[in-house]
């Protein structure tokens, strides 16, 4: 997937990182296996350096050399197991399990590795019987252990790129789903990601049946009847909830606001905003009131809100002056929202209002002021280094608004030069080079900040779907990504750049395993195109067309989704028109 969405985030070393449960497809061409040493240190080192190198299959074989050379070290096996998961590869997987299971007693962390073997090799014998036990919470030990469920659960996730027979085996294990009722949500909404209707409706049924008075049990019905297409009966027991929570003597803010998502998640934002208004009020509700009427394109519900937060507001209340000023910007009263700003007493908030004001000046039509209001931003020595920063990442980004080419340009120089290597503004920097088709400099500079921090993910992912996306350099890619699915391997963006290289290095049946587990984990429009046109590829047109639609729904400017319709030459039908329009 394309990060360029995504916040920069900062991964763990790559060391100790795969001791997670892990599963997936297999990988390209093997190099020849190393020979086996007698000491491990020296397989190990060596495992670890392609591990950082993202050379996932080396890797395996490296650390599989490692745990047969350390006899009886059942802790060096168990890592040789979660390593080759990672870098699917099964031959590895499969001898280092059986290393793990010769020098140590069954523990629900083996049965889950057997489990996620067998998925990835389609047997559904053997997965059902370590599912079950798993679910039973049966292991070596004298007793039964807890949280046998959570295993089972990342076992059925590593096989959710073949939803069939996922779903197969999610429905032979509701009988075994433990009497808890976070075990019990937990399988309910991992049915509702499968898309799979039947099995959601019939946990809930029996989640209903056992946990009667559990608000959260509503609002997973709730969600199920969402997700089916049933509204009508999804707003029916929202308002039950409703009439429940507001007749409460100790409501749950928290409560409302997951009420509130249900409703906008059925494209009802006002209902969720008047949710909200319905409960105890402070800045964060007064925010999401606002935020879903803005969705609503309500902006005289928001001057409500608006007028009603300056009735309270005579104290000199840094975070209430700063949502004041925001919400005046939203209802286009750019002069009020001046004024806020400029009341912002002190702290944090106080640096925030004076970037937000030369945003609402840039709206005033009032550039020149803008822009000189940040330069002085950018160089006041009060300020810290973030919002000094900051400054120059808003100046760029009004820049580009301005079509000022040059400007932005020059607004990332000088940043540079205040901050050299700083690694958010040459991310920033790197998005503006892919937009602009400068595909060299985006990549000299996504390799900049990986130079200062190699385990970089955003970076890396970054690097690597650039890659695989806009040049033909492929394996490079993957070496990249990989890297970055070894530091976050449950990441629906990382699993869908995983799966998106494996398209272009033409491995289609691998890659549509993957971009469906990612779409599983989140529903995304560029996840959603790509799922789209590996079906199409693979002359599964009718699919295809559905992922195409599902992907316009989402937005329907995806640049993916774009260029995934101009290269399969895909018809679809007109988009609904929204109600109310």
């Amino acid at each position: 997937m394309p990060a360029f969405p995504l916040s920069i985030r900062r991964s763990s070393a790559l060391l100790g990182v795969c001791l997670g449960l892990f599963a997936g497809t297999a990988l390209a061409a093997k190099p020849a296996a190393p020979a086996v040493a007698a000491d491990p240190l020296q397989p190990a080192m060596a495992g670890e350096y392609a591990l950082q190198a993202g050379k996932l299959d080396e890797a395996a074989r490296w650390y599989l050399d490692a745990a047969k050379a350390a006899d009886g070290d059942a802790v060096l096996a168990e890592r040789a197991t979660r390593i080759a998961l990672l870098a699917k590869d099964d031959t590895s997987a499969a001898a280092a399990l059986k290393l793990w299971r010769s020098r140590a007693g069954r523990s629900l962390a083996m049965r889950g590795a057997e489990a996620t073997l067998a998925l990835r090799r389609k047997n559904e014998s053997l997965a059902r019987r370590e599912l079950q036990a798993l679910m039973r919470g049966e292991s070596d030990s004298k007793t039964v252990e807890k949280g046998g469920w959570r295993y089972a659960l990342v076992a059925l996730d590593a096989g959710s790129g073949d939803p069939k027979l996922t779903g197969r085996l999610l429905g032979q294990l509701i009988d075994d789903i433990p009497e808890q009722l976070e075990a019990w949500l937990a399988f309910g909404e991992f049915s509702q990601q499968l898309q799979r209707d039947d099995l959601a409706e019939k946990i809930v049924a029996r989640v209903i049946a056992k946990f009667p008075n559990e608000p959260a049990v509503t609002l997973l019905q709730a969600s199920q009847l969402r997700e089916a297409g049933k509204d009508d009966e999804a707003r029916k027991v929202l308002a039950g909830l409703m009439v429940a929570l507001t007749a409460s003597s100790a409501q749950s803010p928290e409560l409302m606001f997951a009420v509130a998502r249900q409703y906008s998640a059925m494209g009802d934002h006002t209902r969720a905003a008047e949710v909200i208004a319905a409960g105890p009020q402070d800045e964060r509700s007064y925010t999401l009131r606002a935020a879903y009427l803005a969705q609503a394109d309500d902006k005289t519900g928001v001057s409500k809100v608006y007028d009603e937060l300056k009735r309270d507001s005579a104290a000199p209340d840094p975070d209430r002056r700063l949502l004041l000023g925001q919400i005046a910007e939203f209802i286009e009263r750019y002069d009020e929202a001046l004024d806020w700003y400029a009341s912002v007493p002190g702290g944090p908030q106080r640096w925030q209002a004076r970037l937000r004001s030369a945003t609402a000046l840039h709206k005033l039509k009032r550039a020149d002021e803008a822009y000189a209001r940040l330069r002085g931003l950018q160089t006041d020595a009060d300020a810290e280094e973030d919002t000094r920063r900051d400054g120059y990442l808003l100046e760029a980004e009004l820049r580009k608004e301005d079509g000022n080419l040059d400007g932005e340009l020059d607004s990332y120089a000088r940043a540079l030069a205040a901050f050299p290597d700083d690694p958010q503004l040459l991310y920033a920097r790197a998005l503006m080079w892919e937009r602009r088709d400068e595909i060299p400099r985006a990549e000299a500079d996504f390799r900049k900040i990986l130079g200062i921090d190699a385990a970089d993910v955003n970076a890396l992912n970054a690097l690597g779907y650039t890659l695989a996306d806009r040049t033909d350099r492929y394996q490079e890619a993957l070496e990249l990504i990989s890297r970055a699915i070894a530091a976050q391997p449950d990441s629906p963006a990382i699993i869908d750049s995983y799966g998106w290289v494996l398209y272009r290095l033409g491995r289609k049946d691998e890659a549509l395993v993957e971009l469906r587990r990612a779409f599983t984990k989140q529903k995304d429009a560029e996840i959603a195109a790509h799922v789209a046109e590996v079906l199409w590829a693979l002359g599964e047109k009718d699919e295809a067309r559905k992922f195409f639609e599902e992907s316009r729904k989402i937005d329907p400017k995806s640049r993916s989704l774009l260029r995934a319709i101009e290269k399969t030459g895909v018809t679809l039908p007109p988009l609904p028109e929204k109600a109310g329009a």
